[in-house]
């Protein structure tokens, strides 16, 4: 038998250490068992509500049809009394004492029903509340516990990322360079091909300068009556200016 107890309380205690593995990779699904179960006690809470209730209707019912009963046994106590009939009226009279006393205390559980039903209809609103404000506090604490964790996930998969990225640095080292070196050689051929270009535009420019300064000496000669002179003396042509005298011998 005592072998039996220590296996179960082994099984019992490596079940518990199931469950408890369970409970802390599922709070979810703990929360949810916890609304399942507030919602069957709310469930039957109310069930007991309504019996109260219940008894509270009846009793008013009860309350009403003895009302109306002693009322009419008054009158019918006076009526008979007046007609002389002093027995059947002291009968009367002692039933009509019967049912006040019934009345009132019909009158007393009704106000204890009445103010009990009250009393737990206000406790079960309270415990309503006060489960609706934990579900809502353990709903924004699970909601932080999930971005701490997916944070902490993030951040060691991307000290993995780093850590690979140092393995293969040599590599992404040499096409640092490869690039490096296209681009310098990319650059000066760049560099080259407009410098020649501005070169040829600087002659080009230079020539255009020099052609528009003849044509405004020519334009300006003209205006003055002078006739441009060639680069090169033609034969039968004016010299401008005084001839020279020639040198005696």
């Amino acid at each position: 038998m005592a072998l039996f107890a220590r296996i179960s309380r082994l099984f019992r205690g490596f079940l518990g250490l199931f469950i408890s593995g369970l409970e802390e990779q599922n709070p979810e699904a703990l929360l949810e068992v916890a609304r399942s179960d507030f919602r069957d006690k709310m469930a039957q809470y109310n069930e007991a509500l309504a019996r109260l209730a219940g008894i509270a209707e009846r009793l008013k019912v009860q309350i009403k049809t003895k009302t109306t009963k002693a009322l009419e046994l008054e009158r019918r106590i006076l009526a008979n009394y007046k007609a002389g009939n002093s027995e059947l009226a002291g009968s009367l009279a002692r039933e009509l004492q019967d049912v006040k006393v019934d009345l009132e205390h019909d009158s007393i559980e009704l106000k204890e029903t009445e103010e009990g039903y009250t009393s737990n209809v206000r406790n079960a609103k309270v415990a309503q509340k006060d489960f609706e404000e934990k579900v809502r506090r353990i709903e924004r604490q699970l909601s932080q516990v999930r971005v701490k964790e997916a944070q902490a996930e993030a951040a060691a998969a991307l000290s993995g990322v780093a850590f690979k990225v140092g393995d293969v640095g040599d590599t992404l080292k040499s096409v640092e360079e490869v690039l490096n070196k296209k681009y310098e050689k990319a650059a000066g051929k760049a560099r080259v091909s407009q410098d020649l270009g501005e070169l040829e535009q600087a002659k080009e420019k230079e020539a255009e300068r020099k052609a528009l300064e003849q044509q405004a000496l020519a334009e300006f000669l003209a205006t003055q009556g002078v006739q441009i002179e060639s680069t090169a003396p033609q034969p039968g042509t004016k010299e401008i200016g005084p001839k020279e005298k020639p040198q005696a011998q």
